[in-house]
């Protein structure tokens, strides 16, 4: 077995590049330090640092081994974490940043669960379609849809996602329902802006074919949130996370449709900057938004159908 506390002491030594410094900040003395990665290197039968009077530079099996270790260590760290809340000992500020509209009607519910079981977990909340610089930006944690565009970044899968086309039940009365992704085109679209711009694009699939919509529409806002207000309301058409409507849709409010078209993935994730930074508070906030997914019914429509029709 691998003692953790030579896996620490190894992790160090190469952050610092120093064994001497490591050991002092794990309270060994170097002989000690020493004699540790020296039983490391025998288990793994490989040296793990090219060794100098003045540093300690990794080998090409030490780099490999290392990814290893702080992933070993991470996980250790995260049970710990989820033992303590159990015991409800959490404590400390995480500032949490998320899309409008899953925010404020999906994850606020869950985190006033949370801080009620942990009163002394301090939250500041940013619910905004704007994604943040989580370098840059002070937020301990994002809740994000799609695929991440940095690879430097750190994500847990939380849930399968997509797209889906809705409409009240009044609007489709009154202007009929599309039996076609093409069809949107004679539609009033509701669209909202995203990073890159306007996203007026919606794409559809089924089975192996692909087709690119272009739409257009008398109303648009960054805030899906309010994109799914007029949706509500019968002005137009809306192309959203499944997450964020399956309340309106399984409550009446609106209706999806092009059911036999598959709308893109849009998986929904947990991300930080960085694996060995997160906090005790920030793990057992994320198990247990994980938690309630798993708990509930979250499949798309879509999803259950098998689809039979070629995009026309």
């Amino acid at each position: 077995m691998y003692s953790t506390a030579d896996l620490q002491l190894f992790v160090r030594i190469a952050d610092t590049g120093s064994l001497s410094k490591a050991a002092r900040e794990q309270h060994q003395s170097p002989a000690a330090a020493s004699a540790a990665l020296q039983r490391l290197e025998q288990r793994l039968g490989t040296l793990l640092f090219v060794r100098s009077t003045r540093s300690m530079r990794l080998t090409t099996g030490g780099e490999i081994f290392l990814d290893y270790c702080r992933n070993a260590l991470a996980l250790l760290k995260e049970g710990e974490s989820m033992l303590m809340a159990d015991r409800g000992s959490l404590k400390g500020h995480v500032r949490l940043s998320a899309p409008s509209d899953l925010g404020r009607r999906t994850l606020l519910p869950w985190l006033n669960r949370f801080q009620a079981m942990h009163p002394e977990v301090m939250l500041t909340l940013q619910f905004s379609d704007h994604v943040l610089d989580l370098r840059r930006d002070p937020v301990d944690l994002a809740f994000r849809y799609g695929k991440l565009d940095d690879s430097s970044l750190v994500s847990q899968h939380l849930a399968d996602n997509y797209r889906v086309v809705v409409a009240s039940p009044a609007y489709l009365e009154k202007h009929g329902s599309p039996r076609s992704p093409r069809d949107l085109t004679t539609h009033n679209c509701l669209l909202y802006y995203l990073k890159p711009g306007l996203f007026n694009t919606w794409r559809f699939h089924a089975g192996k074919e692909t087709v690119d919509v272009k739409v257009r529409g008398d109303r648009m806002s960054d805030d899906g949130g309010i994109v799914r207000e007029w949706a509500v309301a019968g002005l137009g058409i809306a192309y959203k996370s499944w997450l964020d409507v399956m309340p309106d849709v399984r409550g009446g409010a609106l209706v999806t449709i092009l059911d036999d078209f598959s709308g893109e993935e849009s998986p929904l994730s947990a991300v930080y900057p960085h694996r060995n930074s997160i906090s005790p508070a920030v793990r057992a906030l994320i198990a247990f938004v994980r938690e309630q997914f798993e708990q509930t019914e979250w499949h798309a429509p879509h999803q259950s159908v098998n689809v039979r029709h070629r995009i026309k």
